[in-house]
C-alpha cells in the first residue's frame, strides 16, 4: 500500500521560491521558472515515488519533474508546467493508481512562529554560517515558521512572498521532520506573510495521522 503524505498544488510560483525550488541542491532535473506552477507529492514507502512518477509521467510526458528524491522513509515527486491542464491529468493518474484522494493527505500542523524584531549582529552572523545566499542583515524583522509534514513549507514560502514581495526569503526547509521557513524584512511584511502562512495551511484538508 502507498501511503499519501502530501498532495500539494502550488500556482503562481513566484520569483524567490521559484529560484529555491531551481538551486542545485533541491532541482536534480528541470528547474522550474516564475510564473509556473507546481504540484508535489510525497508518498511512503519511499521508493513508492518511482510508482508516482510513472503513473505522472506516462498520461504527461511533457511535463518536467524538478526533484525526484527518496530519504529513508519518504519519496518526494516535484512536476511543473506552464500551465495546470497537465499537472491536473497527472494528479489524478496518480490519485487513482494509488487508490487515493487529495483529503487523504495529512492536513499541515503549525508548530511553532515568532517574528524576531530588530535582529541583532551577532544573531544574523551565526544564521548566515549556514546560508548559500540571501543571507541576512542585522536590523531586520525575522520571521520563523514551523510545521509539518516538512512539504507544506513549499506553499507557505510562495504565498508569503505573494503578500510580501519585497521581503527575502532567506531559507526553506522542506525535507525532513519538520519544514521551516526564514524570511526577513519589514515587521508588517513578516505579519501579513506570517497570517497569510497561518490562513493557508489552516485551509488545507487533510487526515489527522
Amino acid at each position: 500500500m502507498t501511503e499519501l503524505r502530501v498532495y500539494l498544488p502550488i500556482e503562481d510560483l513566484q520569483p524567490q521560491f521559484a529560484a529555491y525550488l531551481s538551486s542545485p541542491t533541491r532541482a536534480r532535473a528541470y528547474p522550474p521558472f516564475r510564473g509556473q506552477h507546481s504540484l508535489i507529492i510525497e508518498v511512503a514507502p519511499a521508493l513508492s515515488i518511482h510508482r508516482i512518477t510513472d503513473l505522472a509521467l506516462k498520461v504527461a510526458p511533457d511535463l518536467e519533474p524538478g526533484i525526484l528524491f527518496t530519504e529513508r522513509q519518504f519519496g518526494l515527486l516535484e512536476l511543473h508546467a506552464d500551465t495546470t491542464e497537465e499537472l491536473d491529468a497527472a494528479g489524478r493518474a496518480i490519485l487513482k493508481g494509488i487508490k487515493a484522494k487529495p483529503t487523504d493527505q495529512l492536513a499541515p500542523k503549525v508548530l511553532y512562529h515568532d517574528i524576531i524584531e530588530d535582529l541583532s549582529d551577532q544573531h544574523a552572523i551565526i544564521l548566515n554560517r549556514s546560508r548559500d545566499g540571501s543571507i541576512l542583515v542585522p536590523g531586520v524583522a525575522l520571521l520563523i515558521y514551523e510545521m509539518t509534514p516538512a512539504l507544506f513549507a513549499c506553499v507557505a514560502a510562495n504565498e508569503a512572498e505573494k503578500v510580501a514581495p519585497a521581503a527575502v526569503i532567506n531559507d526553506v526547509q522542506m525535507m525532513g521532520a519538520t519544514g521551516r521557513i526564514f524570511m526577513s524584512g519589514s515587521v508588517a511584511d513578516m505579519t501579513a506573510a506570517r497570517d497569510r502562512i497561518t490562513e493557508v495551511l489552516t485551509s488545507i484538508k487533510g487526515r489527522t495521522a
